[in-house]
């Protein structure tokens, strides 16, 4: 385990006696995946500069020549660990797709990402700041999984070219990581096909604009009467 904020080394970025000097992308991924690592063992309240420094076998003057704060450093790894096109599922079919695309992400929060979200979705009820961060490079720092996913439907003529950029893109995540946030890992196959099913696909064909189902074809809750 990597000592604490207290026992931490003050090392220079000159000390490359035992470790290698490393530059550029190599040492940034170094940093950002200590980060994560860190995130995952004492979460952000735990987290320090000083110790992520030391598991990425760094000095801290590096880490703060590239991130002022630890908020930004935090965001920049979760921002770092999207999607890439390369792992964008596939099919040939939106359904497909996104039931697989959920799949991947139903067995992400299966591991030590969903603790890390857990905590960091605290963090940003309570930090207005690191809130505006998340919102500025986590959330608009290109293309998420689904958005990716959209895209290509749109390619195939499935969807609108409006859909990817509008509100509805992001409901089938979203609702995942409430399952999650509520009930935890693992999340049910019958839920994600659920959400695809039931939800996800008839509001992402359903026109622009387009008014919410008719009340009054829902019926009303159980011991409810009309006229109630």
């Amino acid at each position: 385990m990597p000592p604490t904020h207290g026992d931490a080394p003050d090392r220079t970025d000159g000390d490359h006696r035992r470790n290698p000097r490393r530059r550029g992308e190599e040492l940034e991924r170094a940093i950002l995946t200590a980060a994560l690592e860190e995130l995952a063992e004492v979460g952000y309240a735990g987290l320090t500069m000083e110790r992520v420094a030391v598991r990425a076998r760094t000095g801290k003057g590096t880490l703060y020549r590239r991130w002022p704060s630890r908020a930004e450093l935090v965001v920049d790894a979760c921002a770092s660990h999207r999607w890439s096109d390369a792992e964008l599922p596939d099919t040939g079919a939106l359904r497909t797709d996104v039931i697989a695309a959920l799949r991947q992400l139903s067995a992400k929060l299966a591991t030590s990402h969903g603790d890390i979200l857990r905590g960091l979705l605290t963090e940003v009820v309570h930090d207005p700041e690191f809130a505006r961060l998340v919102r500025e490079r986590v959330h608009t720092a290109g293309p998420g999984p689904i958005q990716g996913v959209l895209w290509r439907a749109v390619a195939r003529g499935e969807i609108g070219p409006w859909v990817p950029a509008s509100r509805r893109a992001t409901v089938a995540v979203d609702l995942l990581r409430n399952h999650y946030l509520l009930h935890g890992a693992p999340i049910p196959e019958d839920v994600v096909t659920e959400i695809v099913d039931d939800v996800y696909l008839p509001l992402l064909l359903a026109p622009a604009g387009a008014p919410p189902p008719d009340a009054s074809s829902v019926p009303p809750p159980q011991g409810v009467t009309e006229d109630a």
